[in-house]
């Protein structure tokens, strides 16, 4: 046993011609691993290969080669534990309308084959918020209310790894922040969260660590503050006491006009400091009454990475 979650190497998908569609690659070769304890984002355009790498995590898709290790068990020597050690929340919300949340999770349960006397039904209700609707059909839940209890199908077998793809996609704030804290309170108790958003600020906030995928290969995975410290870019914005020209600025240094006559100055900042344009403003006559900086943020990052592939 290791101290990585997942352990992803050499990892090819390829589907093969239809008479319909090309033969597509979907994976051409990912290395990745996933530390125990961690909420790790998994992000990419559509179509990078991020529900081909789930999918395949979670049993539902048979790779083309490569080798996939789960909670230290390898996924084509011992299918029954790795496939045990992962619960995955789709982001489609399948479910049986005529089934109940308590017997949905019980059926669930009874799938993996968890023993009755070591089922967390009523335990799991009362976390996702659906203690007082366990017994009515799933057709007359809202639809908030039945992603929440996708997330607790995925906890019936007890994984000590969750994968949790798109889960807010189309939620409001207020479930959203349910969901939020339950992820919290989830990894708090030792369980591996991997997480796949397009709302790149829920990965800024939630995500220990972050691996970017495009075209099917992984082309950046660092922790989050390394991944926004990529963008060597820095904007200064500074307004001045009265109207005013856009200054001259040192070589590298760009120059927006923004609304209300303020100045945007966006420079490198490995060669350039924010001295040296404040005393370029300084220098032109323009008296300052108000300055701030804007940070990089990850979808600056996002942008940069999937672009330049």
């Amino acid at each position: 046993m290791t101290g990585k979650a997942i352990e992803i190497q050499g990892l090819r998908k390829t589907y093969r011609a239809t008479a319909k569609t090309e033969a597509k690659e979907a994976l051409t070769g990912v290395d990745l691993d996933v530390p125990r304890g961690s909420i790790f984002g998994l992000l990419g355009p559509n179509g990078a290969g991020k529900s081909t790498l789930i999918n395949i995590l979670a049993g539902l898709v048979v790779k083309t080669a490569g080798t996939v290790k789960i909670w230290g068990f390898d996924q084509d020597r011992n299918p029954r534990q790795s496939r045990a050690a992962i619960g995955v929340m789709p982001q489609e919300l399948h479910l049986d309308p005529f089934f109940a949340p308590r017997a949905a999770l019980e059926v669930q349960a009874g799938l993996y084959g968890v023993p009755k006397s070591q089922r967390k039904t009523d335990e799991i209700l009362e976390l996702i918020g659906l203690t007082d609707k366990a017994d009515a059909y799933a057709r007359s839940l809202s639809g908030g209310m039945r992603r929440r209890l996708l997330l607790g199908k995925a906890l019936v077998h007890s994984p000590q790894i969750l994968v949790l793809d798109e889960p807010t996609a189309g939620v409001d704030i207020e479930l959203r922040n349910m969901l939020w804290q339950n992820v919290r309170k989830l990894n708090d108790q030792g369980i591996t969260i991997i997480l796949t958003t397009h709302y790149l600020e829920e990965a800024e906030q939630m995500c220990d660590e972050i691996a970017i995928i495009n075209h099917g290969a992984v082309v950046a995975r660092d922790t989050t503050p390394n991944l926004l410290s990529r963008l060597d870019a820095k904007t200064m914005v500074i307004e001045p006491d009265a109207p005013a020209r856009p200054p001259a600025m040192p070589d590298g240094v760009t120059v927006e006009e923004r609304a209300g006559g303020s100045f945007a100055f966006t420079y490198p900042s490995t060669r350039i400091t924010a001295d040296s344009v404040l005393e370029a403003v300084r220098t032109a006559g323009i008296r300052i009454r108000d300055v701030k900086t804007e940070q990089a943020d990850l979808e600056d990052v996002f942008l940069d990475l999937t672009r330049s592939v």
